[in-house]
């Protein structure tokens, strides 16, 4: 340690003190891609389609002899899109029919509002145990929501008791007929194919395809972000999906050579053009899959396939939502469960944290460790410190060089992150907005407001 100017602990302590983070969520592109504007209304994106913007995009496919409606929004903005789709065609919709791509409440929350008299609703067959899971474990996912939920709560108005109210009271959509592999449906002129497509955001997939316009509606199977990598499980807390299941489903739709697709969030044009990027994700998730088994049967650990796998640039595929080494988390532990024969304890019911006291009163107490973590966040080493810190804070919550190593640590990731992943940002900034009031400092650095803890947010 140096002792010039004061000692090295002295000048990173105040560099911790006046650092603020380089990126934050407020400015990522989900936060305009995936957002609710009260003046929105309906574009027509092709003849006779029309698309309504919001957290996640609500479709309608036009006709004489009924109307089809692809994905309902939340369910407090989905008579907002039957108004938005009647003023753009200057009529009372009559809704034939409503499919949605997955079971998520901002894709189905608003079936009520479409549910003319009639309408057939249809769902890929595993949305029952999707939902029955969701359900089972609301307050589970309630409480982790609440780090994504912000956003959300403003946008929803959920500050309004009314409003949580209603959201809460909103029954699932029935009754559903349930596509196991594909369903044809006749509506007027237009003919729709309806497929599976079980590896994508969710289990109970399904996609959409008008073989005579040529117009696939795939909803998240690659994600809410196009042209990044998909989720094979999110950070919140999801099923995990596969990523030969993945592949499988977007060469089916590759196969169907689309001129249109229509993704949650946006619609990308041209034959070349799709088949160029949704080939590139494809190949991503490919890449990421065989080299994991690769180095799975060579004997690497997870930890230096994670540190290791990296996607070819020239593949133009970006992190928005999940980051590479978390795929390569989740094709492993899809492939072998959770039991990776690093250690016996792994078996049982004690985990490394309860012997947390032990390890720091021999190391010299937490004074010692976090003198240490704070030289490994100095030397840009944060995933070395936050180790050791989570050891300290585990004995003393209000150990202060402790807490200051964590948020040099935190400061430091969001920097290695540049931007990239949403997911990974609003993590690491509700870590650090704790760490600031454990500090004293309320300073909060995602944006908008902390989530009020008594919410249980809908899920997402």
């Amino acid at each position: 340690m140096r002792n010039r100017a004061g000692s090295e602990p002295e000048r990173s302590r105040d560099r911790m003190t006046s650092r603020e983070p380089r990126y934050r969520s407020a400015d990522h592109q989900m936060m305009s891609s995936s957002s609710w504007s009260d003046g929105d209304r309906a574009q027509e994106i092709f003849p006779g389609i029309y698309m309504s913007h919001g957290n996640a995009n609500s479709y309608l496919v036009s006709g004489p002899g009924g109307d089809v409606v692809i994905n309902t929004g939340y369910v407090l903005q989905g008579q907002a899109h039957r108004e938005r789709y009647e003023e753009a065609l200057g009529r009372s919709l009559a809704v034939a029919k409503i499919i949605f791509t997955q079971s998520h409440t901002d894709h189905v929350g608003g079936w009520q509002a479409f549910a003319d008299p009639g309408a057939e609703m249809i769902a890929q067959a595993n949305i029952h145990d999707v939902v029955g899971k969701r359900q089972a474990l609301a307050s589970y996912f309630g409480r982790r929501g609440q780090i994504w939920g912000p956003k959300l709560h403003a946008q929803l108005r959920l500050d309004d008791p009314a409003r949580m109210a209603a959201l809460r009271a909103t029954p699932d959509p029935e009754p559903l007929t349930l596509v196991g592999d594909s369903l044809e449906l006749q509506v007027g002129a237009r003919r729709f194919e309806v497929f599976a497509v079980p590896g994508g955001e969710t289990i109970d997939g399904l996609a959409v395809w008008m073989p005579a316009e040529r117009v696939a509606f795939i909803g998240y199977l690659t994600g809410p972000m196009w042209k990044n990598l998909p989720n094979l499980t999110t950070i919140r807390g999801d099923p995990l999906r596969s990523a030969e299941q993945f592949v499988r489903d977007v060469d089916r739709v590759l196969a169907l050579r689309p001129a249109l697709l229509v993704t949650g969030e946006q619609a990308i044009q041209g034959e070349e053009r799709i088949q160029t990027e949704l080939g590139q994700i494809r190949d991503a998730v490919q890449f990421i899959r065989d080299e994991t088994v690769k180095g799975m049967n060579q004997g690497k650990d997870l930890f230096t396939l994670m540190r290791e796998i990296r996607v070819p640039e020239a593949l133009g595929v970006g992190e928005g939502r999940g980051r590479t080494h978390w795929l390569v988390r989740a094709v492993w532990e899809m492939h072998t469960g959770w039991f990776r024969f690093d250690s016996t304890a792994d078996l049982y019911w004690v985990p490394q944290r309860a012997v947390a006291g032990d390890l720091v009163e021999l190391a010299g107490g937490p004074d010692v460790l976090s003198q240490r973590a704070a030289e490994h966040a100095a030397a840009e080493r944060p995933l070395e410190a936050l180790r050791l810190v989570e050891l300290a804070l585990a004995v003393d919550p209000a150990h202060r060089q402790a807490l200051e190593a964590q948020r040099e640590a935190l400061l430091t990731l969001i920097d290695w992150s540049e931007g990239r992943s949403y997911d990974e940002l609003r993590w690491l900034e509700t870590q650090l907005d704790g760490v600031q009031a454990a500090l004293g400092d309320h300073r909060q650095f995602a944006g908008y407001p902390r989530s009020p803890q008594s919410l249980q947010w809908p899920y997402q």
